[in-house]
C-alpha cells in the first residue's frame, strides 16, 4: 500500500470508523429491493418509501403478485419509478419460481435478476454477507478520481479493479462504505466541504 493510500485510509477510518449501509432493511429480500431502488436516486428517498412497500409486501411471493400500478403509487417519489416497479415485481417472480423465495448469494445468479447489475450485486453481497466486494457508485467513482486513486476517464469496472489492488481484500466492504459516506457527506458532487478536509492537499 502506498503512503498516499495509507494516508487516505487513515483519514476515512477517523471520519467513519463504523461505516454502515444506510438503506432500511431487515432481511436479504428487503436489502436487495432497497439497493435495486437506490439506482440513480438517494438512499434518503429510498428510505422514505420502503417502509410502506415492505409493510404491504412482506416477502417475494406477495410482491410477485402485486399490481405494477400499486407498486408505482408507493415508490413514485424516486427516480425511474415505473421501470423499478416493473423490475422488482419481475425479480420477485423469479425468486419465487427459481429460488423458492430465497435471494441467491452469488454474483453470477444475482446479476441475472431484473434490475440487478454488478453494482447492486456488489452492494448486496458486501453488506448482507460481508463478502469482499467493492461497489463503485457515483460517490465512490467521484472520490476515487478526486483523490487520485483512479483516472478521470476510468469506467466503473476499471475503478473497481484499481481499488481492489490498493485495499486489503478483507476490508473491501468497509472501504466501499467509507468512500460512499465520504462522498455523500463531505466530498459532495456540488459544494464539497473542502475547507476542513484533511485530504484536500492531495485532491485533484
Amino acid at each position: 500500500m502506498s503512503q498516499k493510500t495509507d494516508y487516505i485510509l487513515n483519514e476515512l477510518n477517523k471520519l467513519f470508523p463504523n461505516a454502515k449501509c444506510e438503506l432500511i432493511h431487515s432481511n436479504a429480500f428487503e436489502l436487495l429491493i432497497a439497493v435495486s431502488l437506490s439506482a440513480q436516486t438517494t438512499d434518503e428517498r429510498v428510505n422514505a418509501v420502503v417502509p410502506n412497500l415492505f409493510a404491504k409486501y412482506h416477502n417475494p411471493l406477495e410482491l410477485s403478485n402485486a399490481k405494477q400500478e400499486d407498486v408505482e403509487v408507493i415508490i413514485q417519489s424516486i427516480g425511474l419509478y415505473r421501470n423499478k416497479a416493473s423490475n422488482i415485481i419481475k425479480l420477485a417472480k423469479i425468486l419465487v419460481s427459481d429460488y423458492n423465495g430465497i435471494v441467491p448469494n452469488t454474483m453470477e445468479e444475482l446479476i441475472k435478476l431484473p434490475g440487478v447489475g454488478r453494482k447492486t450485486a456488489n452492494v448486496f453481497l458486501s453488506e448482507y454477507y460481508n463478502e469482499p466486494y467493492i461497489a463503485v457508485d457515483t460517490h465512490v467513482s467521484r472520490v476515487s478520481k478526486r483523490l487520485g486513486l483512479a483516472k478521470k476517464n476510468d469506467d466503473v469496472l476499471t475503478i473497481e479493479k484499481k481499488l481492489q489492488k490498493k485495499f486489503d481484500k478483507s476490508l473491501w466492504a468497509k472501504r466501499h462504505l467509507q468512500m460512499v459516506l465520504f462522498g455523500r457527506y463531505k466530498c459532495k458532487a456540488i459544494s464539497p466541504l473542502c475547507s476542513d478536509c484533511k485530504l484536500k492537499d492531495i485532491c485533484k
